[in-house]
């Protein structure tokens, strides 16, 4: 907690009374973890080549990726550090949600790591099996659940709020643990599904991201939250720091892994990210603005459960290869053109996200 030991010297010197406000650390943060990423990825690259851990291409998948093969992949590993360094720097770790959040980032990312490491070891593109990977899912996305149901500082516990409506508040009960797990676990394989693609992915959570930075600052702000009518979360706003810290992490990131990419982030990298937004939707009550500004990882998972539901049901498919990005890759979209249209697409529901503010 480097800001605490500066902002102690705030009396002798007035200037180090900024480092007592969420924003400019949450811009620090955004600086801190996306030069670490940036500068790790190329470091942790020579490493993964040395070890041969190398993306594995499935057979199934368009024939255009099979140059991929060899790309270093759990660059995710670099993005979590990153995130962690930056916390550490810039956060208040006395904040519980700050805890539960670095408790679902490296969770998550362990069972990423594991898959990964299963994938390269034994190379074989599956990885962990299905029952193994998804149990351990459950019982850390219940560990998360259960916490905040029991959660003392949250005065709206297992409390549902539905945007664009004001006063449309209701109380799940008991219910809320397994709606709270469905949240996390969603979230954190819908992010690895959709990681697909070069930069797809990072993309996504970057913008992602930045739009529950917004969210989660006005819902630990009690005069924007009351102006704007949302739940006002006391101590939620330190939230708004490991935002930032996601936010550069995917950027300093990014700069490795756009297209062609020089590095995979892998599952562990997918895993954590994904589970990380799904905990910051639940700790926010933003579960189904989630939704929305993650309209993309839905429709990808949806399209794969469509897709199976399908050929077991009918025998037939309904898209050419699922997840929906392949299918347009089948289409003749050539890769970046899928990216961009896919974040273009991502930033007009990050944008709705943010009306759901406004419209109440």
């Amino acid at each position: 907690m480097l800001y605490k030991l500066l902002y102690s010297f705030h009396e002798a010197y007035s200037p180090f009374n900024v480092f007592r406000y969420i924003t400019f650390r949450t811009a620090l943060a955004v600086i801190t973890a996306a030069f670490l990423a940036y500068i790790l990825c190329p470091v942790l690259i020579r490493a993964l080549k040395r070890l041969n851990i190398t993306q594995q291409i499935r057979e199934d998948g368009p024939k255009q990726h099979t140059g991929k093969a060899g790309t270093p992949t759990m660059g995710g590993l670099a993005i979590i550090a990153s995130i962690i360094i930056a916390v550490l720097l810039w956060g208040n770790l006395e904040n519980t949600y700050i805890l539960v959040m670095l408790m679902s980032l490296v969770g998550f990312g362990a069972i990423g790591f594991v898959d990964d490491y299963m994938k390269v070891a034994k190379r074989n593109p599956k990885g962990m099996r299905p029952c193994y990977k998804f149990g351990a899912q459950i019982v850390l996305s219940f560990a998360i659940a259960l916490f905040l149901y029991i959660n003392p500082e949250d005065p709206f516990t297992a409390v549902l709020s539905v945007p664009f409506f004001k006063k449309w508040l209701f109380d799940l009960g008991l219910f809320y643990i397994p709606f709270a797990m469905l949240v996390v676990v969603g979230a954190s394989n819908a992010v690895n599904l959709t990681d697909g693609i070069d930069g797809l992915a990072i993309g996504l959570v970057a913008i992602a991201t930045l739009a529950n930075t917004v969210l989660v600052y006005i819902s630990g702000h009690s005069g924007l939250a009351n102006y704007l009518q949302v739940l006002y979360l006391p101590t939620t706003g330190e939230l708004t720091v490991f935002c930032g810290a996601m936010f550069g992490a995917a950027l300093g990131f990014l700069w490795h892994n756009s297209y062609p990419a020089d590095i995979f982030m892998g599952d562990v990298g997918s895993l954590g990210l994904g589970g990380a937004l799904g905990t910051i939707a639940v700790i926010t009550k933003h579960e189904i603005v989630l939704a929305v500004v993650g309209g993309i990882f839905v429709v990808e998972t949806l399209s794969v459960i469509l897709q199976v539901a399908s050929y077991k049901l009918t025998g037939r498919r309904i898209f050419r290869m699922a997840p929906i990005h392949h299918h347009f890759e089948l289409k003749g979209w050539p890769e970046p053109k899928v990216i961009v249209r896919f974040w273009i697409v991502g930033i007009m529901l990050a944008l709705l996200s943010l009306a759901t503010l406004k419209v109440r």
